[in-house]
């Protein structure tokens, strides 16, 4: 009997008499496997599945700037309200932001669902920041309670007035004004014989946007 054999041996013997006492070690547990539930982890863990989610989507010329999508219509109450909730946060802030009003203009409308994608419809309010959906009015409160929402905004040039409340004096902050060309009646005289053609100048409502502020 060589010498491994003996060890293994009283091993096994040695085991055996730790079982018939109840005292049979664990298996020692490699708790680098697990998954570990701090709340640093699991605030991260929150962020990148958050990050992932907000994918980088671009509207037009928010590449470097925070773009609301609102709508002023007061049809449907609570995003009306929503709208509202958000815009005041943001001047409260004091950080210069766009406000794009789809009920405005469609063509605002239609560059939201373009840049949300999915091909639903999508309702506001709707925040960027730097090209990055931010979300709808649940997740940017969400934020704001939380803390984080602030620190997206770094970088951001803030404003001396609350931002919506420049003192537009062409439009009174609601970057659009209504049509010079038609006076918002959507028509112009066509050249000749009484006859009318739609007006180029401005939107499905009449109105135009301010030359001062957009």
């Amino acid at each position: 009997m060589n010498n491994s054999t003996v060890v293994s041996s009283r091993k096994e013997r040695f085991l055996h008499k730790l079982k018939l006492i109840g005292l049979v070690p664990q298996p020692q547990t490699n708790y680098l496997h697990l998954k570990k539930t701090t709340p640093q982890i699991k605030e991260a863990e929150e962020e990148e599945h958050h990050d992932e989610v907000a994918a980088v989507r671009c509207p037009p010329g928010g590449a470097e700037a925070a773009i609301l999508y609102t709508t002023s219509l007061r049809s449907i109450r609570k995003t009306f309200e929503d709208c509202h909730s958000i815009r005041f946060l943001l001047q409260s802030f004091k950080v210069a932001f766009q406000e794009r009003d789809v009920a405005m203009d469609l063509g605002f409308r239609d560059e939201l669902w373009k840049v949300i994608g999915g091909g639903g419809r999508v309702v506001p309010p709707r925040l960027f920041v730097r090209g990055k959906y931010i979300g709808g009015a649940d997740e940017v409160i969400t934020l704001h309670e939380q803390g984080k929402l602030r620190k997206l905004f770094d970088g951001i040039p803030t404003v001396g007035l609350p931002a919506g409340n420049c003192g537009c004096a062409g439009c009174g902050n609601l970057r659009f004004v209504v049509c010079t060309n038609c006076n918002g009646r959507r028509k112009v005289e066509g050249g000749g014989g009484g006859d009318f053609v739609r007006c180029l100048e401005c939107n499905e409502n009449g109105l135009m946007k301010c030359r001062i502020c957009s």
